[in-house]
């Protein structure tokens, strides 16, 4: 350690101090970088008196006095050097630049830049490129922090669709850069990701009396799977005889529905944003709300019209090959016309920062439809499963479904997919049609 010097990347520093900020703007503006606390000017680690502060400090001053936000790109731990205790505050560079300090706003007093080992005001030309730059910079594309990533959600999901997860699959996915460094992609999907989804189901709409509550880390694949398992346990189904004898489902909302508002939260979120997206579950709806507003110049009507504008587009792309998404561009089309007949609309509330998706329950309007009493109509027969809902849905959806389609629709695996398949026939709700692999079922 001792032989370390500052340089482009790396600054010591006694302990943090407030100037600290100007450093952490100039890597966050620049190519990155470490600042060192507890190391001496010429490099020789002193220690700090107090890791825990020393760490608690950092991170509140870059999340509080740094604007944009700039904890995506942060990353604060513990090493220890010569047998002292020092905090490595990791800075990335950030895809909103330019960065600047909160105090000073978008100026060559708030704006910093790296010089060889100094931090130093950035110039009005070079702000304004940096502006310019920001539309070509993207979060997944950015080489990530860690480094040190495992991929066990990753490998299971390629494997049951069929996909290498090999070192050229990772390449040309994006989760690995030209010089062989995993992505922010490549740590989206990984078992250490830590952007995370707090979903949870309230008693009335004052937040104040949880009925359940739950958060959910981990690879994206990973939390598709718990959130959509989440928000299902929390879709009643009323089942009633219908016009033609056979059995009818009645949702709160329809499955697929709440699989699409889930796909749109995860694959369209901003993650250079710190903070978790939102699913609520009320009486009467249930919200959706993300970090960041619509990418670009994309606007409202754009939008309703099924225009696509992907804010994260290999992350997009990764799970049209995984088969969890179908097409793009259509899942606002697809919950509008869920809606066309009901009486309640999904509404959209936008901001820069925000995007929020309200889902008006509809299934007392369903069972109203029908001539039946919800209170009254709930199935005496063995409750589907939230996964078995969603795949006897899609068959009377689509008229069809295979085990390939279950697999990819619900996230799980060959033999899970079949499981599910298997028990819904087995219960006279599906038919099989076709052998091997033309091999079909027809809801009944």
């Amino acid at each position: 350690m001792t032989s370390l010097h500052e340089n482009l990347i790396t600054e010591f520093k006694r302990d943090w101090v407030d100037g600290a900020k100007r450093t952490a703007v100039a890597f966050a503006n620049t190519d990155g970088g470490v600042i060192y606390l507890g190391v001496e000017d010429d490099g020789t680690p002193i220690g700090v008196p107090d890791a825990d502060e020393s760490m608690r400090r950092a991170t509140q001053a870059i999340a509080d006095g740094i604007h944009p936000d700039l904890m995506g790109f942060t990353s604060v731990e513990t090493e220890q050097m010569n047998d002292v205790p020092v905090v490595a505050v990791h800075i990335q560079r950030g895809t909103n630049r330019p960065y600047y300090l909160a105090d000073k706003g978008i100026r060559p007093a708030g704006v910093y830049v790296r010089s060889g080992a100094a931090s130093i005001p950035a110039s009005e030309s070079a702000i304004v490129d940096m502006i310019r730059q920001t539309a070509g910079d993207s979060f997944e594309d950015a080489v990530s922090l860690q480094q040190t990533l495992t991929f066990t959600a990753a490998e299971l999901a390629f494997s049951d669709t069929g996909l290498a997860f090999t070192e050229a699959t990772q390449r040309t996915l994006g989760l690995r850069a030209d010089d062989g460094r995993y992505t922010n992609l490549a740590w989206l999907l990984s078992d250490q990701c830590t952007v995370s989804i707090k979903a949870a189901a309230f008693a009335d709409d004052d937040k104040e009396t949880f009925l359940n509550r739950q958060e959910f880390s981990g690879s994206l694949l990973t939390q598709f799977n718990q959130v959509n398992e989440f928000i299902n346990r929390h879709n009643t189904v009323v089942s009633h005889t219908g016009d033609d004898m056979r059995r009818v489902d009645d949702y709160d909302y329809t499955p697929l529905v709440l699989r699409e508002a889930l796909l749109n939260l995860i694959v369209h979120r901003d993650y250079g944003l710190s903070g978790p997206s939102l699913v609520s579950v009320f009486a009467d709806r249930m919200e959706f709300l993300n970090l960041g507003g619509l990418p670009g110049r994309f606007t409202r009507e754009d939008m309703m019209n099924g225009i696509s504008a992907q804010r994260n587009p290999k992350l997009a792309n990764v799970f049209y090959r995984l088969r969890l998404v179908e097409a793009y561009g259509t899942g606002i089309r697809r919950i509008m016309g869920d809606y066309r007949d009901s009486k309640e609309q999904p509404s959209f509330h936008i901001t820069d920062h925000t995007f929020r998706l309200v889902l008006p329950k509809h299934a007392s309007s369903h069972a109203t439809a029908h001539g039946h009493d919800a209170a009254a109509s709930h199935d005496t027969e063995q409750p589907l499963s939230p996964n078995e809902r969603m795949v006897l849905d899609y068959a009377r959806n689509h008229g069809v479904i295979t085990r390939r389609q279950a697999q990819a629709l619900t996230g799980l695996s060959q033999a899970s997919a079949y499981q599910i398949i298997a028990s819904l026939a087995g219960r006279g709700m599906l038919a099989r049609t076709g052998k091997a692999r033309s091999t079909r079922y027809m809801p009944v």
